[in-house]
């Protein structure tokens, strides 16, 4: 994504190099992101300024881009903004299609897994992510951390619902959705809460297993992590205002 926008920008701005964009969050390969945010440093006289007007410059790098990726809006912002540490929060959705059909098209789109799933067990896991916890058995270790450095991350809100299947694409299954929202999150961590909560909701593990293991970090015995094509990063808080 960010390859293809540096190239549409400095093509549109007539710039001598392509810029540096500044993400709000990184995603895993695989992952889709709905609502992305970043932020460019332009030069402070570009070759062109009538591409700089949001509406046209929205329009050009849409044009451009051919759906690769697709730019919402485009505004200017004060120096001291930055996409990604001026962010507060950062929400993601995963999908999962349960008891419904092998297709390409929505493998890339949600996990399939078999069912049924018990959705108030999966709740109360969901829950017991709330507040400030130790992720470890959840995440990935960073760089250059060993395994007693803790994992902190600070979960807003999080649960499962159904979902819609507007396109009417999974016959005789579901979608059933995870919506999270946390200050910030380690590497693999919604996956690997996904694939625990979906095992807890199959009955292959005891419902107090999050709560456990957030008490006690440990990765062992876990499933892997759920696949990203599920995954969405749908939305960016700044100071209270949503991308």
């Amino acid at each position: 994504m960010a390859g293809a926008l540096r190239e549409v920008l400095a093509r549109t701005l007539r710039l001598e190099s392509e810029p540096v964009i500044v993400g709000a969050g990184r995603t895993d390969a695989g992952v889709h992101a709905l609502a992305q945010v970043v932020h460019v440093d332009l030069p402070a006289r570009p070759r062109t300024t009538h591409a700089l007007e949001p509406a046209r410059l929205v329009a050009s790098l849409n044009a451009q881009l051919r759906g690769r990726v697709h730019v919402i809006a485009a505004t200017p912002v004060e120096d001291s903004f930055h996409a990604r540490f001026s962010a507060t929060w950062r929400a993601y959705r995963y999908l999962v299609c349960v008891d419904g059909p092998r297709l390409d098209a929505l493998e890339a789109l949600a996990w399939s897994v078999p069912g049924p799933l018990d959705l108030e067990a999966m709740n109360a896991a969901a829950a017991e992510t709330v507040g400030t916890h130790d992720f470890r058995s959840f995440c990935r270790r960073a760089p250059r951390t060993g395994p007693a450095d803790p994992i902190n991350r600070l979960v807003l809100e999080a649960g499962w619902r159904a979902a819609d299947d507007p396109l009417d694409l999974v016959g005789g299954g579901v979608f059933v959705r995870l919506d999270i929202r946390a200050q910030s999150f380690c590497h693999t961590m919604v996956r690997s809460l996904v694939s625990t909560m979906v095992a807890i909701g199959q009955g292959r593990l005891a419902p107090d297993t999050v709560a456990r293991r957030l008490g006690a970090p440990e990765r062992d015995r876990l499933p892997a992590p759920a696949p990203p094509s599920g995954l969405a990063l749908v939305a960016v808080g700044y100071d209270g205002v949503a991308s």
